[in-house]
């Protein structure tokens, strides 16, 4: 099959191209995070639990995140924020994946909400 006949990669010239990590003469050698950035990611991942516990009962699914590359909005489920967040502990970088299916904005609340949320109920107990 000629290349002509194929469709064109969705990821050209993008550095964020998932096939980048695979292993191979081309691979893109992973991100080392500073120590201050994996404690910067720690605390973000129990500050997520705790708004987790404090939100996901009142019926909120996750965060969205308004995303400056694109200028759209990114819904993220908890566990698939838990997740992201995780990987890029562990690996120095979060790999693409599947955006929410159908989001309803209204089960989303942003970062700050949850901050705001959290530091309102945990302050006055």
């Amino acid at each position: 099959m000629s290349p002509d006949a194929l469709p064109p990669d969705p990821f050209a010239g993008d550095p964020h191209d998932p096939a980048l990590s695979l292993d191979g003469p081309d691979a893109a050698e992973p991100e080392v995070l500073s120590e201050q950035e994996r404690e910067e990611i720690v605390a973000d991942l129990a500050d997520l639990a705790v708004y987790q516990a404090l939100l996901e009962s009142r019926g909120v699914r996750g965060i969205v995140v308004d995303c400056g590359d694109c200028g759209e909005q990114h819904f993220h489920e908890w566990s698939l924020l838990r997740a992201s967040l995780q990987q890029l502990l562990d690996e120095g970088q979060m790999r693409p994946h599947e955006p929410a299916f159908d989001p309803d904005p209204a089960d989303y609340v942003t970062w700050e909400y949850c901050r705001g949320y959290a530091d309102a109920l945990l302050s006055d107990s």
